[in-house]
């Protein structure tokens, strides 16, 4: 990429993308804004279970990587790693897969770039990485998508694909900054604004587009969900939050206990989790169609 600015080594930071690609639509915004972010050096992406399809649903995240990277003409520069296939049995009992001994691996590196993994879906590979070697837990950060709101919890989709991971990933000192359902939900868009914005961009701002206007088209979704003319970007804050991780718009809150009904319970313990109340949409997005624009002018300039 050939962008017009640098980011000095000492402001990099290493990333790991996990992430349920081919759960729905969004997901695939936020690997393509990640992997033309400067400051970070991708370390890998990890394929991500997603429950709905138990026994393909990671096969299928995987495939849908690996056609983002072949868009973006990266399928050289970036591995991909299968996750666990399904949630954890229980809360002791790793699942162990190529993802999570990723996670281990480039935690337990000496004299490397601080290491953050986002988690666009279930914690199933973290919880898993941490299980099979306690050591990573101070030597990362971990950034989640899922959860329902505070200070009681609900039902919330990337939770509900493994309550147990969380309970493990929360109960441990791994260092967490979670972006609850109410605060993912704060990236709206138009599909107006994302055919405007996003689809003239090459092969990928077309497939970004038109992969979300065929979802948005499944006849099996309720009238209620999706709503027709608009998405929730959600899993993006995942990523504006490593370029600048708004100090004044979150808490540091005592990790709860999660129920199997999805709620908050109250541990009394000195562990502290970072929840966000809010998320800057607009830079979140104008960041990612700023670099969607350069991207596609650099490639058609031969950079």
């Amino acid at each position: 990429m050939n962008f017009p600015y640098k980011v000095p080594e000492s402001k990099q930071i290493r990333l790991i993308i996990n992430t349920d690609a081919k759960n729905e639509a969004d997901d695939q915004y936020a690997i393509a804004h990640a992997l033309l972010t400067p400051r970070f050096n991708i370390a890998g992406i990890i394929a991500a279970h997603f429950g709905t399809r138990i026994d393909t649903s990671m096969e299928e995240s995987f495939l849908e990587i690996k056609k983002v990277l072949q868009l973006m003409h990266m399928e050289d520069e970036v591995t991909v790693h299968e996750g666990a296939k399904a949630a954890l049995p229980d809360e002791q009992t790793p699942v162990s897969s190529p993802g999570s001994e990723l996670i281990v691996s480039e935690a337990m590196k000496e004299g490397e770039l601080p290491l953050y993994v986002i988690f666009l879906g279930p914690l199933t590979d973290l919880a898993s990485a941490y299980l099979q070697e306690p050591r990573i837990a101070d030597r990362m950060t971990a950034v989640w998508i899922g959860g329902g709101p505070y200070p009681a919890g609900a039902r919330e989709f990337n939770l509900e694909n493994d309550i147990a991971a969380a309970n493990v990933v929360f109960r441990s000192p791994i260092p967490l900054w979670q972006v609850p359902q109410n605060v993912y939900k704060m990236l709206r868009v138009s599909l107006a604004e994302l055919a405007v914005r996003v689809r003239p961009h090459g092969e990928i701002g077309r497939y970004l587009f038109e992969q979300l206007v065929e979802f948005n088209l499944h006849p099996d979704h309720t009238p209620r969900w999706p709503k027709g003319e608009m998405w929730s970007l959600g899993d993006s804050p995942a990523v504006s939050l490593l370029i600048d991780d708004q100090e004044f718009d979150y808490d540091m809150v005592d990790a709860p206990h999660i129920t199997s009904d999805m709620r908050y319970e109250e541990q009394k313990t000195d562990r502290k989790i970072r929840v966000y109340r809010s998320v800057d949409a607009r830079f979140t997005l104008e960041d990612m169609y700023a670099k969607l624009e350069l991207f596609h002018a650099s490639s058609k300039n031969g950079g």
